[in-house]
């Protein structure tokens, strides 16, 4: 009896370990998809360099605390990139522009925001099982800028704030910070984006899904 229950037991313990080593091999590797349409990434201050950029993610200054990508690039499929650019025209004719805090983001980078995040704030990172618009060529992170002083314009919240004042619904903040943000959601889904429901800053372009994961670098998007 006491040999079956040991058994039993090293059987459970066995088969937990195999469970987690299948997870953790699962996750090794961005997941496949078949029947996606090709990646054309486009880099945004080639399609217009008036576009100004301030990639988080290539400083320490982000909610990782450490630079994570190699350099500030930001990249787009083609469709949402020209979108982009539309919205930058329609800002400058305010004296106002665009400014990108990320674009494409290679789906290892994913990956490490999921592992880096406490599981009360994973509303804010995508789960890399599942991959993110991000990964896909079709999400960029943007607000905006006074095309005169440099300087962005008030906002709700700060960028990758893991607060409430974050969603773009969000009724607390100033008449100011409101409108700018109102302004910006606006001229974004009139060119076929569509906000995250938790971050104000986040957009997704229409037909994400017709593309696939991709976890290829800022050298190779810029090849293309």
């Amino acid at each position: 009896m006491i040999r079956t229950k040991r058994l039993a037991f090293e059987f459970t313990a066995w088969l937990f370990c195999l469970i987690l080593f299948s997870s953790a091999f699962a996750q090794s590797a961005a997941p496949k998809e078949s029947n996606k349409r090709e990646a054309q990434l486009i880099e945004l201050i080639k399609l217009d360099p008036t576009i100004k950029l301030d990639i988080r993610y290539a400083t320490d200054n982000n909610f990782v605390g450490r630079k994570v990508y190699p350099e500030a690039r930001a990249f787009l499929q083609k469709p949402a990139a020209k979108a982009v650019k539309r919205v930058h025209d329609k800002l400058k004719k305010q004296g106002l522009g665009l400014v990108i805090f990320d674009g494409y983001r290679p789906w290892a980078i994913t990956k490490l925001f999921w592992e880096v995040t406490p599981e009360d704030k994973q509303k804010f990172v995508a789960n890399p099982d599942k991959g993110s618009k991000h990964n896909r060529g079709c999400a960029v992170d943007l607000s905006i800028f006074d095309l005169k002083t440099g300087q962005p314009v008030p906002m709700p919240s700060g960028y990758d704030e893991f607060t409430e004042r974050a969603s773009p619904n969000y009724a607390g903040g100033t008449e100011e910070e409101n409108h700018n943000r109102e302004l910006l959601r606006k001229l974004m889904e009139d060119e076929g984006f569509t906000v995250n429901p938790n971050e104000w800053w986040h957009f997704d372009y229409k037909n994400w899904e017709d593309y696939a994961i991709y976890d290829i670098s800022f050298a190779e998007a810029g090849k293309q």
